[in-house]
């Protein structure tokens, strides 16, 4: 019944989610009560919704993707944030109860930040930019999160590449660890940045490498960028294999990084243990 209820209110949550990044210009506030209040409606036909065409991915389904009233398609985007969101609520503290018999405090600061990181990457694929107050939410989130594991876990990092993360340094304490994975993001992406004069990596890529580097630590910054690029990488050669875009064209960069947050977050040990049973060590 508590994975049931988590899940539940996590795709209420999502539904939230859809509200601020839909309505959300590029120059308020992301949560400006202006910009974000008044009811919702259809956007095609502006209808104002009834509370049972609100009720999360069900009234996506029972309408067949459609609004009641001008018939006209509604975003698959919808129901999708919602399921995203449920599942942040259900797996989070799952996968936390697993590794580290983790307390409810420690679960709701990594949903808040799942949270944040799904806005950030809904943000960027529809406006390609990210938001300055969410990366200082992320950043909040990062020393909370480095404060608690330094105050519950002794000041030993834990990683969520496991045992094999000692291979990498600087595991002796959580605090120089975590502010050493904010420096490499902001240095590595930030010299992308100056290498490529902005044209292959943008600034708010920077500014969201730093928190994720305080909130992983290191070396799950590295991993985390790793796997983001490799995923990059690969979405850019299929969009070209199917003509969607070109070699010059600019790809929002931050669904990747986020792609990396949940590589790290949930697969990281299993993927360090079948990467070195492969290779017999």
């Amino acid at each position: 019944m508590v994975w049931l209820i988590l899940f539940v209110f996590g795709l209420m949550i999502g539904s939230f989610l859809n509200v601020v990044a839909l309505r959300y210009d590029g120059e308020h506030f992301v949560l400006d009560p202006k910009e974000i209040g008044g009811r919702s409606h259809c956007p095609h036909c502006r209808k104002q919704l009834a509370w049972y065409e609100l009720i999360p991915v069900a009234s996506f389904l029972i309408q067949g993707g459609k609004c009641r009233n001008c018939k006209k398609r509604i975003g698959a985007w919808y129901p999708l944030v919602e399921l995203l969101s449920g599942l942040i609520f259900l797996l989070v503290p799952f996968r936390l109860s697993l590794a580290l018999a983790a307390p409810v405090a420690f679960s709701a600061i990594w949903i808040f930040a799942f949270e944040v990181l799904l806005l950030v990457a809904y943000i960027d694929i529809r406006l390609g930019i990210i938001p300055d107050e969410l990366n200082i939410a992320l950043l909040v989130a990062g020393f909370v999160e480095t404060w608690f594991l330094a105050a519950n876990f002794g000041i030993r990092n834990p990683s969520f590449f496991g045992p094999f993360s000692v291979f990498f340094g600087l595991q002796a304490n959580v605090w120089v660890n975590h502010f050493a994975g904010a420096v490499f993001g902001a240095a590595f992406f930030g010299a992308l940045v100056a290498v490529t004069r902005g044209k292959g990596m943008g600034v708010g890529d920077v500014k969201l490498a730093a928190p994720l580097g305080l909130l992983f630590g290191w070396p799950d910054i590295l991993m985390l960028a790793a796997f983001a690029f490799v995923a990059g990488a690969a979405f850019g050669l299929v969009a070209i294999a199917l003509r969607r875009k070109t070699m010059g064209s600019a790809v929002p960069f931050a669904p990747f990084l986020v792609l990396g947050a949940v590589f790290a977050f949930f697969a990281g040990s299993g993927f360090f243990n079948w990467y070195f049973r492969l290779i017999g060590f």
